[in-house]
């Protein structure tokens, strides 16, 4: 039975500045988004439509927006929307952390949205190229909920050879890391799965679709493993609000890749 080693959340401190290890995640991930949306750019079927250096800058800027804003929203919405309504300053207050994917999934949508219709683009064409290029951030979003020692999973047996006590935990159970399970499922193997498929020009929405249903299966299975938010519990069928939010993506991209598959029948 292993211990979390209570990694210091600072970084680096510089007089009174601190720079938090979650932070730099943040930036890690960003980072990996730019690189491989511009080698998504200069695929031969983007190249074609005029994707440029300058267009993945742009797109950047639209889908930081909507992460950060999207996923503070999100996390007040889906997850503490009593507590929010009577203290709705308090989601201005980024840094005492509280964010969740699928608002922030939805910022990005109605991001890209807004993106798409400055630069005269389809949508489904700017999702289909940014999809591939999400799970590396999601991956480096997980580290640093390892590092925190937050979000850790349920209760394990001991004899599980990598459950770990999680110190900020309530108790001292062997829980399993879920937070290394979301990195590997969510980040690395999705991220393969969907490079690997959009190494080929697909029809448009396929890609998109193919991420939307990925991420809601990784994640559906990921929750049995992950300890539900204390004060919402398991909710409706025994399945946590995490396990709630994927059921419409599930749908929608399984939905989304029939449909562009359908019209590139016809």
């Amino acid at each position: 039975m292993l211990v979390h080693p209570q990694f210091n959340p600072v970084a680096l401190a510089i007089g009174p500045v601190q720079i938090h290890w979650y932070g730099l995640t943040y930036l890690v991930a960003f980072g990996l988004f730019f690189a491989l949306a511009l080698a998504r750019a200069r695929q031969p079927w983007y190249a074609r439509n005029g994707w440029s250096r300058a267009q993945v800058e742009d797109l950047l800027f639209w889908g930081v927006l909507g992460v950060v804003v999207g996923g503070r929203l999100g996390y007040a919405l889906f997850y503490k929307t009593a507590h929010y309504a009577q203290n709705p300053l308090e989601i201005l207050a980024v840094w005492k952390g509280g964010m969740s994917f699928h608002g922030g999934m939805l910022g990005v949508i109605v991001a890209l949205i807004i993106y798409s219709w400055r630069r005269g683009r389809p949508w489904l064409e700017t999702t289909d190229l940014v999809a591939p290029c999400v799970p590396t951030g999601l991956a480096s979003g997980r580290i640093g909920n390892f590092i925190n020692g937050e979000l850790w999973g349920r209760p394990a047996d001991s004899s599980l050879p990598w459950a770990m006590v999680f110190p900020q935990a309530p108790d001292a159970q062997p829980r399993h890391p879920s937070q290394l399970y979301q990195f590997a499922l969510e980040g690395v193997l999705l991220f393969a799965l969907l490079w690997l498929y959009a190494r080929k020009p697909r029809a448009t929405g396929q890609v998109s679709g193919a991420f939307l249903f990925g991420y809601g299966a990784f994640r559906f299975v990921a929750e049995y493993f992950r300890e539900p938010d204390a004060h919402l519990g398991l909710l409706a069928l025994g399945m946590s609000m995490g396990q709630w939010l994927c059921v419409p993506m599930l749908v929608g991209g399984a939905a989304l890749w029939a449909w562009a598959r359908s019209r590139q029948e016809h």
